[in-house]
């Protein structure tokens, strides 16, 4: 999927006080700690390798060449040292794609925020980690208790402008397969691919024949793609990147879920309608109908928990914008999602990566060339509206060394046609909330992030009034709690 445009990385800041530490936390404090830790993060060593002609998909080596100064640098924030200022540099970083010919992934120390803070900012190919294995990866970084880094002798060189930084000194890697052993190893897969082709037709047949029996026979009531309002930033993308941030209090969201009945996850996209209402009635572009929403999930079984890498699909929900009534509104996300799981679980959570392991890479990449360049996000109804994720995060507190995690704001990808993107997360007491936007074609983000505390506080004053049961929708006429919904989105 990935263009020169269309950047599939993740991204995270991490907002520390550096406490007492001597000197701060700082670019080696960092280095050092991803040294002590990288055996324990494939994703951090690994890198692409292409296979000639694009025969197959790419392979992933270990990188023999690893550089790890490359990939842990520092930058400063303009004074004042804001969240604002920090969030400009964010852009800037998310602006520029990660370099294939090394591991995919950069750390940037921020340096400058105001009172006398750090954050760490995060930049890791989709390819590489999904919401889960990106949580595992956080948890091979971080401490329940304050610790000091070890200090290795791993090797020193100097910077472009002239600091010290740590390196790997040994480095084993793999030896890159010559382009004949790929392309002899690439004949030997496709010879198998008759096989792999018809398991995937039989998948994607009957996932189709499942969803088509249930639509005719059930009153289904969720999202589905080319079926969403064109929006302002329903378009082309380009590269340049904004960010935007909001959070608000977990207990706040626990209490709105006891009152109603419903999960925490209902009550997440249904702050996320309410802040999208207000943001769209002020763009004056709010529409009379909900929007789309995809919403990865996690198809990870339970003995891949722990593995590095994507193993993430994607429901297609609604968000009731249209409706006035908050709690209509969150009841309508409620029921949305029920659908959405039954119609998903028809799908089958593996049904499309199989069917993707089986298509020709070079028909795939000219295939997302072809939608950017017949801008198609532009000429079609939008498959999609925004993208919302929602993935948990540790209720107690975490260090980076010495440095104690104090604020954590994740953001994920966007594309042609969907140019806003809405991740959450939650830690400590306080759910975080992280906006990712095309700079061009969304407006006024800001204006967005700062909807989200008031779309919870109204919700939360409904619920001190709320009755014992819950009111029937304005939209499919259900009442209680459905069956099997999950708490979160992206686990």
């Amino acid at each position: 999927m990935e263009t020169a445009t269309n950047h599939m990385h993740v991204m995270a800041a991490a907002v520390l006080d550096p406490g007492e530490a001597e000197g701060g936390f700082t670019v080696d404090t960092l280095r050092a700690l991803v040294a002590d830790r990288i055996e324990r993060l494939p994703p951090f060593r690994r890198r692409l390798v292409t296979v000639p002609f694009s025969l197959h998909h790419p392979l992933w080596v270990e990188d023999p060449g690893f550089d790890l100064a490359y990939h842990v640098r520092r930058v400063a924030v303009p004074s004042p040292g804001g969240r604002r200022d920090l969030a400009e540099v964010m852009g800037e970083i998310a602006s520029r794609q990660l370099d294939r010919a090394r591991p995919l992934w950069e750390m940037w120390v921020a340096e400058g925020l105001e009172h006398g803070r750090t954050a760490i900012i995060a930049k890791v190919h989709h390819s590489a980690i999904d919401g889960a294995s990106g949580v595992d990866v956080l948890a091979q970084l971080v401490d329940i208790e304050p610790r000091t880094v070890p200090a290795r002798d791993i090797g020193a060189a100097a910077d472009d402008d002239g600091d010290a930084h740590t390196g790997v000194r040994e480095w084993d890697g793999e030896r890159v397969p010559s382009e004949i052993e790929m392309v002899l190893g690439s004949v030997i897969s496709i010879a198998r691919q008759p096989a792999k082709v018809l398991k995937a037709v039989r998948g994607v047949t009957g996932s189709a024949m499942r969803v088509i029996s249930r639509l005719r026979h059930e009153d289904i009531q969720t999202g589905a793609p080319f079926a969403a309002p064109r929006l302002p930033f329903n378009a082309m993308i380009t590269a340049h990147r904004q960010v935007a941030y909001a959070e608000a209090p977990l207990a706040d969201v626990q209490a709105v879920r006891d009152a109603f009945g419903v999960t925490v996850n209902d009550v997440v996209l249904a702050v996320v309608a309410g802040a999208m209402r207000r943001y769209l009635d002020h763009l004056d572009a709010l529409p009379d109908t909900p929007l789309v929403a995809v919403v990865p999930t996690s198809v990870r079984s339970a003995d891949e928990h722990g593995d590095m890498g994507n193993r993430v699909s994607a429901m297609f929900t609604q968000l009731a914008t249209e409706l006035d009534d908050p709690v209509e509104r969150l009841f309508a996300a409620r029921d949305a999602m029920t659908d959405a799981k039954l119609v998903h679980s028809d799908i089958g959570g593996d049904t499309l990566a199989e069917l993707a392991e089986v298509v020709a890479p070079s028909l795939l990449w000219g295939g997302a060339r072809l939608f950017g360049q017949l801008r198609l996000a532009e000429r079609v109804r939008p498959i999609l509206n925004v993208v919302v994720s929602n993935v948990p995060g540790p209720d107690f507190p975490l260090y980076f060394g010495t440095a104690r995690l104090l604020e954590l704001y994740p953001m994920g990808p966007i594309f042609d046609g969907a140019g806003l993107n809405v991740t959450v997360i939650s830690y400590l007491d306080t759910i975080h909330v992280g906006l990712m936007a095309c700079r061009e074609t969304v407006s006024e983000l800001w204006h967005l992030a700062d909807a989200f505390p008031p779309a919870l506080v109204e919700l939360v004053e409904r619920a001190r009034e709320h009755p014992v049961e819950p009111p029937v929708t304005a939209t499919t006429g259900r009442t209680g709690t459905p069956a099997g919904s999950g708490e979160a989105v992206e686990e």
